[in-house]
């Protein structure tokens, strides 16, 4: 039977047109710990200028976003604010292996209510007498941490005070959010007149300012590790990982005062 002109032509048309035509690539979901927002919004958004392709990112504790990853919530890449958290989430099976990278690297402040100003609180020596000297400064109001037995932030203060030897005489008056930023939020609001953070928060809430930074053995070292998911399908997210530790990336973090660190591996 002779096939008519005009079903040939539609025939050669259909064959003129991509198979994947209308497609849009799944965006790579990121969970990421919330002191990273400012920093890690910015890097993917120049990702998706230069790309195309997109991030959807999750932001709260690590601590919250590992189980949620062990439960099997649908993440692709994992970026952590401590090495406690991915190691919860590398002993869970939850990492694609040899994925597993040290990507930045960050310090720990004090931060009071308020802009820096003249007449601001002037910086904190953090000397013998620190426990006194916060007492003083809090007047009976809070100290703002992160859960202190749980998100990294919190977890560091905590370190930091018992290294400084100040954390008996202020422990009654911390008063604990559920991330760091939460807890900087309350500084920022007023609500608790000090708080311990990162100092990539600090720089990034306008309404608070730095009084002292924490010596860097006074606490473990903070260090964000990031890695694939082991049930991911989303080819994006290694190219976005590898982006991530580019030198294109690196404007992004270190105005949020994040150094990038480590190679493939790293520590491990």
């Amino acid at each position: 039977m002779r096939v008519s002109r005009r079903i040939w032509i539609l025939l050669a048309a259909l064959a003129l047109v991509p198979a994947d035509r209308g497609h849009a690539a799944e965006p790579v979901v990121v969970f990421a710990a919330a002191s990273l927002k400012n920093a890690l919004d910015d890097a993917t958004a120049n990702w998706t200028k230069e790309t195309g392709k997109t991030a959807r990112i999750s932001y709260a504790g690590s601590n919250a976003l590992a189980k949620q990853i062990e439960a099997g919530a649908p993440a692709d890449l994992f970026i952590s604010a401590d090495q406690a958290w991915m190691d919860y989430a590398e002993k869970a099976g939850s990492l694609k292996p040899g994925s597993r990278i040290d990507l930045l690297r960050s310090a720990l402040v004090l931060i009071a209510t308020g802009p820096k100003t003249v007449g601001s609180d002037p910086q904190v020596a953090l000397a013998p007498d620190l426990g006194a000297t916060l007492t003083r400064m809090l007047g009976g109001g809070k100290l703002a941490m992160a859960t202190i037995d749980a998100v990294p932030a919190g977890k560091y203060g905590k370190a930091a005070l018992e290294k400084l030897g100040a954390w008996d005489s202020v422990k009654g008056q911390v008063a604990q959010a559920e991330n760091v930023r939460a807890a900087l939020l309350l500084v920022a609001r007023g609500e608790a007149p000090l708080g311990i953070v990162y100092a990539t928060d600090a720089a990034a809430e306008p309404n608070v300012h730095v009084v002292a930074t924490f010596p860097s053995d006074s606490h473990p070292p903070i260090i964000y590790p990031a890695a694939l998911i082991k049930e991911s399908r989303n080819p994006d997210a290694a190219t976005l990982l590898t982006y991530l530790r580019s030198p294109a990336a690196r404007g992004a973090f270190e105005r949020q005062g994040f150094t990038l660190v480590g190679t493939p591996g790293a520590g491990h």
